[in-house]
């Protein structure tokens, strides 16, 4: 029964990153969805911006991620009208932290799974980036994560040889690209789509918006 239940989950094989950069946050990802080896989706924002000053990524159920990025809207407005202030990114990641260890620890026959990052600009124009994987721990990231999703090992394995501590923005949007690139090139989980966004003390930008087609050419 618990294998029956495994398999019947709608899972995503993802890719999402993050890079620090001394001008802002890149945050970048594919678009594909499957369901164990079968593709249901190929336009799915998995980097997605929630409100003027934060930008999200998932990886995970979709269901889930929903759900959670709802939540998390909702919460922190909430929070905002209550305090007369805006809350900290420290604070929203904070709030995913504590939303995804009760989750995964309360009693469930399809428990929820879900990996975030999440990036963006605080009031006094500082920026961060954090990582909270499924079970709940927070991490503030100092250079780049690509969480859980299934196409982290391509991505971390570029961006270990690839990324300097004082990149800039610019430059960590091509370095964004060549990563994603190279995760949707071999990771069966991660294609068909790429949403890259900068966080800078500007604001947020979607700077790339790509989709990703098959071409079939006749053979002369």
């Amino acid at each position: 029964m618990e294998d029956e239940i495994k398999n019947s989950i709608l899972k995503t094989g993802t890719s999402i990153l993050g890079i620090v950069c001394k001008d802002g946050i890149v945050m970048a990802a594919d678009r594909q969805v499957t369901a164990g080896n079968l593709v249901v989706g190929k336009n799915f924002r998995k980097a997605t911006q929630i409100n003027d000053y934060l930008v999200v990524s998932w990886t995970g159920g979709v269901s889930d991620a929903q759900l959670l990025s709802r939540i998390i809207v909702a919460e922190l407005r909430l929070k905002e009208l209550r305090s007369k202030q805006k809350p900290s990114v420290k604070d929203a990641a904070s709030l995913i932290s504590m939303l995804s260890y009760r989750s995964i620890r309360q009693f469930s026959a399809i428990p929820s799974i879900v990996g975030t990052l999440i990036a963006g600009v605080n009031e006094d124009g500082t920026f961060e980036l954090y990582s909270i994987e499924p079970a709940g721990s927070i991490v503030k990231v100092e250079d780049y994560d690509a969480n859980f999703g299934s196409g982290m090992p391509y991505i971390l394995g570029l961006l270990e040889r690839q990324y300097k501590k004082d990149i800039s923005a610019k430059e960590g949007i091509n370095l964004a690209l060549e990563a994603l690139k190279s995760s949707t090139q071999r990771d069966v989980g991660s294609g068909y789509g790429i949403d890259v966004f900068t966080i800078t003390k500007d604001g947020i930008k979607q700077v790339i918006e790509q989709t990703i087609e098959a071409a079939y050419k006749d053979k002369k």
